[in-house]
Formats: structure tokens, C-alpha cells, sequence
């Protein structure tokens, strides 16, 4: 099973356990103002390794959220 396959399967239990609030996530003030930072040192290169791998984490996981709310739509929408 590739990765993309199993993520679609976890996006896919979850949306399934409460469409609606799964729809309604969203993130903390605290996390979108420390991926502003992040991308912000990003794009003027002085971004450490460290940090680096944060913006991958946290993108990894915004990646999969959006995942899990798009199933969660098409399940509301199906009824």
C-alpha cells in the first residue's frame, strides 16, 4: 500500500466519525502565525534545518487535513 493510499484511508475514518466537525478545523492563531514565520524565513534563506523540517511537518499534516475535510465534504454531500 503506498503512503498516499494509506493517508487517503486514515483521512477517509476520520471524516467518516464527524463530517461536520471535521469541516470546521481550523488552525490556532499561534500555529498560522508560526507557519508565517517560517515561510518567511524561508524565502529569505535563513531558515535553519531545524526549522525547516517543522515547515515540512506542519505542511505534511495541513496536506492531510485538507485531505480529511474534502472526504468529509463528499460525505455530507452524499448523505
Amino acid at each position: 500500500m503506498t503512503l498516499v493510499k494509506l493517508f487517503g484511508n486514515i483521512a477517509d475514518t476520520f471524516a467518516q466519525m464527524n463530517p461536520e466537525k471535521i469541516i470546521a478545523l481550523k488552525a490556532s492563531d499561534e500555529m498560522s502565525n508560526r507557519v508565517s514565520e517560517l515561510v518567511a524565513k524561508k524565502k529569505d534563506d535563513s531558515i535553519s534545518q531545524e526549522e525547516f523540517y517543522e515547515l515540512e511537518r506542519i505542511l505534511s499534516l495541513d496536506l492531510f487535513i485538507g485531505l480529511t475535510k474534502a472526504r468529509a465534504h463528499q460525505i455530507l454531500a452524499n448523505g
